[in-house]
């Protein structure tokens, strides 16, 4: 399984339920890795997408503990006992969690890769992820080019279970 976030220098990854900043280049990113795939995210996350609604050309799984909770179009798992059995059969390599800070850190052990889109700056947040840098059980295997848009400089990183 994989992880996929983007994060500042101080490991924020959101405020107020939604992003640091808008990166097009992030979110270029980000779908390049995920369509096609299954992307397991909390309910709080879906409602943060554009109309509360499924990220199409991905098989959705929301996390919730509201058994009432419905959401067209995404298969809803309420523990992880019914993850596990949406997930029976599926090749974990195509496997994406994809936020929020919960589910996270909830998930940061089932997954052997994180896809990190570190942005060189400091952003108000209240909603942090684990420094992995300072994981001993993680490395980084691949780096891209520094890129910048809108004046932030970001980069794309990909850590590894060693």
């Amino acid at each position: 399984m994989k992880l996929i976030l983007a994060a500042d220098e101080n490991w924020a990854i959101g405020y107020k339920g939604g992003l640091l900043c808008h990166l097009p280049g992030d979110l270029k990113y980000f779908k390049e890795r995920t369509e096609g795939k299954t992307v397991i995210m909390g309910r709080p996350t879906l409602e943060s997408l554009p109309g509360a609604k499924p990220l199409p050309k991905r098989e959705n799984i929301v996390l919730t503990g509201n058994t009432d909770y419905t959401a067209e179009g995404a298969a809803i798992a309420h523990s992880e006992k019914e993850l596990d059995e949406i997930l029976a059969g599926k090749n974990t390599d195509d496997v994406f969690i994809i936020g929020g800070g919960k589910v996270y850190r909830e998930f940061l052990n089932w997954c052997d890769t994180c896809y990190v889109t570190k942005i060189f700056d400091k952003f108000l947040a209240d909603t942090w992820f684990v420094n992995l840098d300072e994981m001993k059980d993680f490395s980084i295997v691949w780096q891209s080019e520094v890129q910048e848009e809108k004046g932030i400089r970001y980069q794309f990183l990909e850590y590894r279970r060693i």
